[in-house]
């Protein structure tokens, strides 16, 4: 572990930031390693929240970012749940996932709490009704998404990791636009953590 965060202040050094980047400052190693759908690939859990401005103004940057990701890197969104208040929207995105729109419905879902102020994002009813609009789907169909029986098993894993707009690498190191100094920062920073993953792994 002390090897890896040497590398990574090595490699931080040659960087065009203003200070150079600190351990607890620019990103952080994780409380507990989290666990990982693949322990053959780099995991890259963006943890976000739909009513989050941070999270939305990242969102196109991050989509960008993922098309160009190594093959060995696997890319998921986990909503973060720290307040009872978020729990609609992620209760939308397990769904959604679940309904297989996910990918369709992700940005335009944005859209319609930040650009359009449409939807309030602690409107459960509200949210379902929009999911059911904009999928085409039929209504009992979103509702038993929504009410699934794996629904609380994943609000429950997503209510006990950090906070949104935030990275996690690897189940092992945090980082985010704030800790960072800025989003593209933020995804440099991620680059560099995945690197130096992959050659942690290589050297066993």
């Amino acid at each position: 572990m002390k090897k890896i965060l040497f590398i990574f202040l090595m490699l931080f050094t040659s960087l065009s930031f203003a200070a150079a980047p600190e351990v607890g400052v620019n990103f952080d190693k994780t409380v507990q390693t989290v666990p990982t759908d693949n322990k053959d690939k780099i995991e890259v859990t963006e943890l976000f929240w739909y009513g989050c401005i941070h999270c939305y103004q990242m969102d196109p940057i991050l989509s960008d970012w993922v098309k160009k990701l190594p093959k060995d890197v696997y890319f998921k969104r986990m909503p973060a749940i720290p307040r009872p208040d978020w729990a609609p929207m992620a209760r939308a995105f397990y769904a959604m996932e679940t309904l297989g729109v996910a990918d369709k419905l992700h940005t335009p879902l944005f859209d319609a709490v930040h650009k359009e102020r449409s939807l309030n994002p602690g409107d459960e009813k509200a949210i379902l009704q929009w999911v059911t609009l904009k999928s085409g789907l039929d209504r009992k169909k979103v509702e038993d998404a929504f009410n699934s029986f794996s629904m609380n098993a994943s609000l429950n894993k997503a209510a006990q990791v950090f906070k949104a707009s935030t990275l996690m690498i690897d189940g092992k190191y945090i980082t985010s636009s704030t800790m960072a100094g800025g989003n593209n920062e933020a995804l440099q920073i991620a680059d560099f953590i995945i690197s130096n993953v992959r050659k942690d792994r290589n050297k066993k």
